[in-house]
């Protein structure tokens, strides 16, 4: 055979091999978004679950992390889930709500007892018949369950009862389980994006806002008021979801893979929340803010009515409401 005509061959055989090879060891970028700034463990972890995704999986899939609202707002982040836009999501069990109402059961105020308790809503039956709800509805895939605190109220002057807050120009998020907490105490809810919070703090479009611990130091709004109150009032959850054009197309391995590991990325940034709750109150206490215990008896009986008022934005049945309650 001609030294020509043996090239000719080899040089096919090498395309067909890599026409065979190419999309198996293609790349495949994906985008995770969320709202919260890189100092706090969602990202850190995020990080490292996309780290660890693209280590396991031999550089097939490579995840970029999108912190701080750099994709959109919470409504908006999820929006490009179902777009297709956004690939994962960290989002708040309440925006995941708005699209199946009986998954924000969790977020309204005392409807959790402590961290215990949280603990066993999230091993439960009862969160696994929620999120499969919200998968068969939306056809994303929830993931993992990350503890993101209990909610405090911070605003300019000391609150230690209910009908202290009375009036109060309150931000909320824009989801409308939100409403039930202002509600309850009669503040005037304002529903203000996350990365808008610090400047309408600091130009006096609302008195006040709620956050968990962590979230208040990462978003330095220790800076723009003077007063930590312990209300304790909502033991605040976050989803990590998996958009449905992604998930349908990974190998059950694959699935594993992601499954193990995001569910590890969660157990992580949830003791280190936990952890850091233990000690942040002393921190505010060091940067100037005044730390007040109100009186969370009074706030619970405030809120506790509402729990199953589908006004106040109740979506649960009554029944799954007993068996979170059941729970121990």
């Amino acid at each position: 055979m001609p030294v020509w005509t043996r090239c000719l061959t080899l040089s096919a055989a090498l395309i067909v091999a890599a026409v065979v090879a190419g999309p198996a060891s293609a790349q495949i970028k994906l985008k995770w978004a969320h709202v919260y700034e890189i100092t706090e463990p969602f990202h850190t972890e995020a990080l490292w679950a996309a780290g660890e995704i693209k280590k396991r999986t031999k550089g097939k899939y490579d995840i970029e992390v999108f912190p701080l609202s750099q994709l959109g707002n919470e409504n908006q982040i999820n929006e490009g889930l179902g777009l297709g836009t956004i690939d994962l999501i960290y989002t708040g069990v309440t925006f995941a709500a708005a699209t199946y109402k009986p998954l924000g059961i969790s977020g309204a105020p005392f409807m959790l007892r402590n961290f215990e308790h949280w603990k066993a809503y999230r091993d439960s039956k009862l969160f696994q018949d929620l999120a499969s709800g919200y998968e068969d509805k939306t056809r994303h895939k929830i993931v993992a369950f990350t503890y993101y605190g209990l909610r405090q109220l911070t605003a300019n002057r000391p609150v230690m009862k209910p009908e202290e807050m009375q009036g109060m120009k309150l931000r909320v998020p824009p989801a409308p389980l939100f409403l039930m907490f202002s509600k309850s105490v009669g503040a005037s809810a304002t529903p203000i994006a996350f990365a808008e919070v610090y400047r309408a703090l600091q130009q006096g479009t609302v008195e006040g806002e709620e956050n968990p611990m962590p979230t208040i130091m990462a978003k330095k709004f220790y800076e723009v008021q003077s007063h930590l109150i312990l209300t304790g009032h909502i033991m605040e959850s976050m989803l990590t979801v998996v958009g449905n054009h992604v998930w349908s197309k990974l190998t059950p391995d694959e699935r594993k893979i992601f499954a193990e590991v995001l569910k590890e990325a969660a157990s992580r940034a949830t003791d280190a929340i936990e952890a850091s709750e233990r000690v942040l109150a002393d921190e505010f206490k060091a940067l100037g803010m005044t730390v007040v215990v109100p009186d969370r008896e009074a706030f619970r009986k405030a809120a506790i009515p509402l729990h199953n008022d589908p006004s106040a934005g109740a979506g649960w049945s009554r029944a799954q409401y007993d068996e979170l309650q059941a729970l121990k």
